[in-house]
């Protein structure tokens, strides 16, 4: 898989992560970035040829490394003030990597995607994401209600997220709670929605009636970290 941008390589060399080649850009000059690749296979290429390579703005670096891999959903299920953010069938990678930012930054301990119909861990969502993908815990699985009802056997406080149900702020989101963000189009699948415990509804007040899945995501996913009084929030 090829990831690019500077800020994403740089979180992959901090990580310390396998990086199999390096492309830059002839005319490359951040001497941070390069110094650190003094010990890995480096090519440098012309700008026709990197644009070749992704399609997007790699700012004249890119990463070849391995295809993400995906966590299991023991490894996420971590406490008793496990937080978890679900995704039901988001389809846009940018969306995605932004959902993943912003619950990287909030201390969320996973991410469930399904494993079809929906955005997976590519090169555009690790551009979105800043490079916070490697750091996040992802799950992969077959079924969003069977895993739903594995975390509710497991504690789990479910919430969805709809422009009909309760005020977001007006809940609770302390112990195991996991948060659920609909597609992009239709918002939550009907079995989805009957089965979780709480809709979390975010108030508009101007004309527009609803929010991006990230944005949207990312108010929720912070109420929670508020409400459990965790890094200075």
């Amino acid at each position: 898989m090829y990831v690019y941008g500077k800020n994403v390589a740089k979180e992959y060399l901090k990580s310390n992560k396998k990086i199999n080649e390096v492309f830059i850009q002839n005319n490359f000059s951040d001497n941070d970035i390069l110094e650190k690749l003094k010990n890995i296979k480096t090519k440098k290429l012309s700008k026709i040829d990197m644009d070749k390579k992704v399609n997007g703005l790699h700012q004249g670096i890119i990463l070849d490394v391995d295809d993400y891999k995906y966590a299991s959903l023991e490894d996420i299920m971590t406490g008793d003030d496990s937080l978890i953010v679900m995704l039901d069938h988001i389809e846009d990678p940018h969306n995605f990597g932004a959902i993943i930012r912003s619950s990287e930054a909030a201390g969320v301990d996973g991410i469930i995607i399904p494993s079809d119909r929906g955005a997976l861990v590519n090169s555009t969502v690790m551009k979105t994401s800043v490079g916070t993908a490697e750091k996040m815990k992802i799950v992969k699985v077959t079924n969003l209600n069977n895993t739903i009802k594995l975390l509710k056997n497991n504690g789990y406080w479910i919430y969805g997220t709809d422009m009909n149900g309760e005020d977001y702020s007006k809940l609770d989101y302390r112990g195991k709670v996991c948060i659920i963000c609909g597609n992009e189009g239709v918002g939550m699948s009907k079995l989805v929605k009957e089965n979780c415990d709480f809709i979390a509804s975010i108030p508009m007040k101007g004309e527009v009636n609803s929010l991006n899945a990230s944005v949207a995501t990312a108010i929720i996913v912070f109420e929670a970290l508020k409400q459990r009084g965790k890094n200075g929030v």
